[in-house]
């Protein structure tokens, strides 16, 4: 079957066509299709890839089309011709098309195109791929000044993480993982804030395992980091930033500082104008984000090396202010007010001053209302310091408000007294305010007293308040805080209150019982901060120590002075290389040795120097420990005899209490009658009584205090006699004068190996049983020569070993002597037949009789008779082929054949087939025009036409056999047991829609011909017919108005049934639409539309034969809300430039556009002076003075117009002079001038598939000419662009724009005195 088309080859057009994949561009070559013939399209185009330098990647694309297409590939900025760096290919099994780069680096980062090209046109999409250099680092703090870094070194430690470890998701039932990261990094106070966004109300059983993941943590962070504190999570602040940071001191400054946003590395710049920036300033550092939009919110985290330092979730709610904070003002001892009201309801907002957050308590009231919705600040006692500016942030949204504090005309101000540098930290601790302004009159005596102290010499000891035990503030010998001797336990000096200080701040006690406490035990006075220099400081103390008993253990703690000396305490005690510990300096790092711990170096250590203090506590501890000889000798297995008793014993030490558990092949073993176990302070001791056989197995203690764990294992073997051998007997020869059988071994030999087997023999009727001896144990059969003919035997087999001998295995009567014959061998087979012999070959018989098989006997038999002859008459044939030579030309026979053993003959087997007595014939050839007549579900008919005989090669068919065999299957069932002789045939009993190969084969009594099959399988159905649309009015657009139903009704016709797919936008369409589908159509409905469903709908409907595709695209939209209030600016005489405020549905409908009506005052009727407007400016031009306009601007979709909204009226006056004739000089004048710009190109974005409309305006005398260029193509000549110029007006049209369209325009004019251009860049939004 063939078709032809009248068509030109030599013809080109450019049909621009829609593929079902956004983004991909196909355009037709061909005015008309051929039947059958498609163009390319891409059935998925190649995904946009961000890769890290030096690794390589794949683009993989797959495409469609008939005739098949040819794949290209290409890139915007060079060649991809270098095969180093470039590699095609075509992966049959996936039918993809591959492009290979590899080892990248960053200038091959680029816009990527794929082409897929055939006779009838052309389809190309695009990709992008993005290049990460390698790893960001932070930039050294030393400047220029700094000696230069061996780059080389700094290269070795960078570590390149593009992506962390993501988190694993939140299972149900359990807290969210990123809760866990979030509590770990932030402090105690916020607990209660953070878990409350996760919807968590009770935090308190979290506590234990938080407490557990802050420990694990420390330790990593410790790896890389010194020091780490005052981690405050993420808050945008009032200059619109969002700032996070910490105070961290590294070990080496070179380690790389990692930011990563919901597990993505982010970069990151020193300057403060980028998106990300890192300020750091000594041991700060703020990361900020600039201009916070929804698309940053997310889940930050930041590492030093890979330990995770700082982790802080950044929402942004979609929440507005709808009543701002206002300004407030406020007499001295007055509270002030600010409330705010939000648009969504919010559990909390951040209040801010100009350098400061504010926290609720004594100072500021923070509360919300019920509905979350009102937030109130109150500022109590106002002072003039509170004056100032206040925020209140929702979100990325932010009020501001003043508060003006005026003095008290009363003069009751003075009632507070004036602020020390204390007095924050006493308020804190809830002292009373009465008790602050009796104690600051001391201040200045207090002053002059420490101060006579330091030109002495003499800054007290311990009992002087040195140590800050007496809460006079001068344990650290700076302080001004009252009682705060040391604000660290590894700080300046050693509170009296130190440690208790420290527990309170780390578990956030600070109640008003808490402070009444430290109220009662601190009654020093106010010392400001300026009254002492702060001397030597601990720039690292002592931290808490654990090590086991025997272990080397060190102590250590760093000064600032590199000359200070210093002395070590042990529990108050004065520590000396004497005491046998070890005390090293070195430089500023003061160190305290103990090479091997005993029980009585746990203590309390101290170091002082200069009056500072810091102390830790050194745990010692002793787990489980075993002596090594006792263990070796425990680890032997232990070898016993059944009914012995097996004991273990084994010698430990370790701290009490100890927990000890015995086990057995991994039970625990308990106290029974059969185990005992004893166990005294030092020794454990087990014992199994009277072990068996199957006690054997392993046997393990555990050892178990508060400080480990400790395992040893050790074997039990019990040895027994084996079991008896396993039956059933097998006689392998039951003869006249012997018998032979054999058995499998014992299932168990008690632990040693077989040596023997014996044989124990009684004849039946007799009660006497005769050992016949034993035989080896590595060959378990036996052949018993000495037997009389006629009579039966039974055995008994007894397995021996060194431990003894098993139970017998009892062997059932066994004949000797007794007569059997052999079975039926199989059916003869004819191997080859001449007119003067016949050979035959056949199979032994399955049964012997149980003796050998001597030979055969062989029959014949000539057909029409009942006589069967022996035809080895001398004798049995001991082959199991012979050749009969006893036959007549022409003859037609039968043969059988019968096995003989020592017994005699058995019976003969089945007569073969029969054979002629004839030279053989040549097999036929292949069957001709094999065809299929028809065909249903459950039969297909075949005809075919008998083959040529050939002379001496192939000769005549007497016969035909018809073949299936089922596409899964290998084998070929026939379909008819004997041939045929017609030329056609009926298969029956196909299974419906099931693929079968079909072949015919010719066949004589010469053999069988070759067969003759069809090239392809063939369907059990009735004849395909490929999916089609039926209704060729189909539409290809709809639009719906948001509520209303979408039904969609397709019908088509297919054979066989075929399979539906409905897919929007290239994915499966969602669960609320609903697919009703039958065997002529289908119907796609959604009940009530929303704007989300709009999208391209895809059909395709597929069978065996083919398939075929539709779109349609739905959209869900509503009428338009109209645009905002119209403005009206006039730039240039004779124009006016209208500007409004888009309508609020322009972020919602992309094909929203606006319309702009005028009117004037000399036609009065409104006329439309522009359409497909996708921007909010126009400029209107031929305003003619004297008249008055008025202008209507209108939203516009695919619903139709919205309400208008009208400008106010435009006039320019026409001034009116008298009419005089004033005879003009003659001068002549040049009025020239180069071309130049008035109002140049703007950047533009615009969606696929619409108009695009660009303009500028232009002046210059003479008028200049005006070329338009896309990437520096002209398009003046370009009839796909509509190019105007009125009245310097300059304007371009793309009627419909799509990804091609992408690029740089420029316009370029030129007239005699110079030329100008101006460029823009032009964004196609899919």
């Amino acid at each position: 079957m063939s078709s032809k088309t009248n068509q030109d080859p030599k013809a080109f057009v450019a049909i621009k066509k829609r593929s079902r994949v956004p983004g991909v561009m196909i355009t037709q070559t061909v005015e008309q299709l051929p039947p059958g013939k498609s163009t390319p399209d891409f059935t998925r185009k190649p995904i946009a890839v961000t890769v890290q330098e030096g690794k390589k990647t794949f683009f993989k694309a797959m495409v469609s089309g008939e005739p098949a297409p040819t794949v290209t590939w290409g890139r915007n900025k060079g060649e991809i011709d270098d095969p180093e760096k470039y590699k095609t290919r075509y992966d049959e099994r996936a039918r993809e098309h591959i492009l290979e780069i590899i080892n990248i680096n960053p200038d091959q980062a680029d816009t990527y195109k794929c082409f897929a090209t055939n006779e009838y046109g052309k389809a190309v999409c695009t990709t992008t791929l993005n290049v990460i250099a390698a790893g960001f680092r932070k930039k050294s703090q030393g400047g220029s000044q700094q000696e230069p870094q061996d780059f080389r070194s700094m290269l070795k430690k960078t570590v390149v993480v593009t992506r962390k470890k993501q988190l694993p998701p939140q299972k149900e039932g359990e807290i969210d993982p990123k809760l866990w990261e979030l509590l770990i990094s932030a402090p105690k106070k916020d607990y209660e804030k953070i878990c409350l966004e996760f919807g968590v109300t009770d935090f308190r059983w979290m506590l234990k395992r938080l407490n557990q993941m802050k420990k694990e943590r420390a330790d990593e962070q410790a790896k890389v980091v010194e020091q780490l504190e005052n981690v405050k999570q993420i808050e945008v602040k009032p200059n619109g930033k969002a700032e996070f940071g910490f105070d961290m001191q590294l070990w080496d400054p070179n380690s790389a500082v990692n930011l990563y946003k919901d597990g993505v590395m982010v970069p990151y710049a020193d300057d403060e104008n980028s998106k990300h920036s890192l300020r750091k300033k000594g041991t700060n550092y703020i990361f900020s984000i600039k201009d916070p939009q929804p698309e940053d919110a997310g889940f930050y985290q930041v590492d030093v090396e890979e330990a995770n330092v700082l982790t802080t979730d950044f929402r942004v709610p979609a929440v507005e202010f709808v009543d701002k904070i206002k300004d407030a003002k406020a007499v001295e001892s007055e509270d002030a007010v600010f409330q705010c009201v939000l648009s969504t309801p919010l559990n909390r907002i951040t209040w801010s001053r100009e350098d400061s957050s504010l926290e609720h308590g004594d100072k500021y009231e923070i509360t919300v209302s019920e509905d979350k919705l009102t937030h109130t600040l109150r500022v109590k006692d106002c002072e003039i310091a509170d004056k100032g500016a206040y925020y209140a942030i929702a979100g990325i949204a932010s009020s501001r408000a003043s508060l003006m504090v005026e003095e008290d005309p009363h003069g009751r101000k003075g009632r507070k007294g004036t602020k020390t540098i204390g007095h924050d930290n006493l308020s804190n601790q809830g002292l009373d305010k009465a008790k602050i302004s009796k104690e600051k009159d001391d201040l200045e005596a207090v002053n002059r007293a420490l101060a006579e102290k330091k030109a002495a010499n003499t800054l007290g000891d311990a009992k002087d308040g040195g140590d800050g035990r007496d809460g006079l503030g001068a344990g650290d010998g700076s302080s001004g805080k009252i009682g705060d001797g040391s604000s660290d336990r590894d700080g300046d000096g050693t509170d009296g209150d130190d440690k208790n200080h420290l527990r309170s701040e780390e578990d956030d006690k600070d109640t008003k019982d808490d402070a009444s406490k430290k109220k009662q035990s601190r009654t020093g006075h106010l010392v400001p901060d300026t009254a002492l220099d702060r001397g030597v400081q601990f720039v690292s103390g002592l931290s808490d120590t654990n090590a086991n008993i025997g272990e080397r253990v060190e102590m250590s703690c760093k000064l600032s002075s590199e000359t200070s000396e210093g002395h070590w305490y042990k529990n108050g005690k004065l520590l000396t290389n004497e005491d046998g510990v070890t005390i090293i300096k070195d430089g500023a790092f003061h160190r305290l040795i103990v090479d091997c711990c005993k029980k009585d170096d746990a203590a309390v250590y101290r170091f002082e120097a200069e009056g500072r203090k810091s102390e830790a506590t050194l745990s010692i501890q002793d787990p489980p420990k075993m002596d090594p000889d006792a263990l070796g000798n425990f680890t032997k297995p232990v070898i016993i005899k059944a009914g012995e008793n097996a004991e273990w014993k084994l010698p430990f030490s370790g701290q009490a209490p100890m927990t000890i558990q015995w086990y057995k092949n991994d039970d625990e073993l308990l106290p029974a009658l059969n185990v005992k176990i004893e166990t005294s302070d030092s020794e454990s001791q087990l014992r199994l009584i009277k072990c068996q056989r199957k006690d054997s197995g392993e046997v393990k203690i555990k050892i178990k205090n508060e400080f480990g764990t400790t395992e040893a294992i050790s074997k039990l073997i019990v040895l027994d006699k084996p079991t008896p051998p396993q039956g059933p007997v097998d006689i392998m020869e039951s003869a006249v004068t012997s018998v032979e059988f054999k058995w499998k071994p014992p299932k168990d030999n008690g632990g040693c190996p077989i040596a023997n087997y014996i044989i124990e023999r009684q004849q039946v009727g007799r009660n006497k049983w005769t050992s016949l001896g034993e035989i080896p144990g590595n060959s378990p059969s036996f052949k018993d020569s000495d037997v009389d003919p006629g009579r039966r035997y039974c055995y008994r087999i007894r397995a021996k070993t060194a431990e003894g001998i098993s139970d017998y295995l009892q062997t059932e009567d066994i004949p000797a002597g007794v007569l059997r014959y052999p079975g039926p061998p199989a059916v003869p087979k004819v191997v080859s037949a001449f007119k003067d012999c016949i050979n035959l070959a056949w199979s032994p018989p399955c049964d012997t009789g149980g003796t050998k098989i001597v030979g055969y006997n062989l029959e014949k038999n000539k057909k029409g008779t009942n006589y069967w002859s022996l035809v080895n008459q001398k004798g049995p044939i001991t082959d199991t082929k012979y050749a009969v030579k006893d036959v007549f030309e022409g003859a037609a026979y039968e043969f059988r054949v019968s096995a003989v053993n020592l017994s005699g003959a058995g019976d003969p087997s089945i007569p073969c087939d029969t054979v002629i007595a004839r030279d053989p014939m040549k097999p036929p050839g292949k069957v001709t025009d094999l065809k299929l007549t028809s065909s249903n579900y459950m039969t297909f008919s075949l005809a075919w036409t008998k083959p040529k005989e050939v002379q001496g090669v192939e000769d005549e068919a007497q016969g035909y056999y018809v073949e299936i065999r089922p596409i899964e299957s290998l084998e070929w069932t026939r379909c008819n047991t004997t041939p045929i002789t017609l030329t056609s045939y009926t298969v029956l009993g196909l299974k419906a829609m099931a693929t079968y190969w079909v072949r015919v084969i010719a066949t004589n009594y010469g053999g069988d011909g070759e067969p003759q099959s069809f090239d392809n399988y063939i369907i059990a159905m009735p004849p395909p017919v490929k999916p089609r649309f039926k209704d060729r009015n189909m539409k290809t657009f709809v639009v719906v108005k948001s509520g209303n139903t979408v039904r969609l009704n397709i019908n088509f016709e297919a054979s066989p049934m075929p399979e539906i797919f409905w897919l929007k936008d290239g994915i499966p369409v969602p669960k609320h639409v609903t697919i009703t589908n039958s065997d002529k159509g289908s119907q796609l409905l959604i009940p009530t539309s929303e704007r989300t469903d709009t999208g391209i709908y895809t059909i395709t409907v597929k069978n065996m034969v083919g398939q075929e595709s539709f779109n349609v695209e739905i959209r869900v939209t509503d009428d338009p809300k109209p645009p905002g209030p119209v403005e009206l600016e006039q730039n240039i005489p004779g124009t006016v430039t209208l500007s409004w405020t888009p309508s609020p549905d322009e972020k919602r409908d992309d094909r929203l556009h606006y319309m702009v009506s005028k009117r004037d005052s000399f036609k009065r009727t409104w006329r439309t002076v522009a359409d497909n407007l996708f921007n909010n400016k126009f400029t209107v031009v031929n305003i003619l003075p004297g008249r008055q306009y008025h202008f209507r601007v209108f939203a516009k979709n695919d619903m139709g117009l919205s309400p208008h909204s009208e400008s106010p009226a435009f006039e320019t006056k026409k001034e009116k002079e008298k009419f005089q004739v004033n005879r003009p000089e003659i001068k002549h004048r040049i009025f020239d001038s180069p071309p130049s710009f008035i109002v140049p190109l703007k950047r533009r974005t615009a969606p696929q598939g619409y108009e695009c409309y660009m303009s500028c305006a232009i002046k210059g005398d003479p008028a200049p000419r005006v070329t338009w260029y896309w990437n520096n193509i002209s398009l003046n000549t370009n009839t796909n662009y509509h190019i105007t110029n009125v009245c310097g007006v300059c304007s371009l049209l793309i009627l419909r724009v799509g990804p091609k369209d992408n690029g740089e325009y420029k316009v370029a004019i030129q007239n005699k005195l110079g030329t100008a251009e101006s460029s823009m860049m032009l964004n196609v939004r899919e």
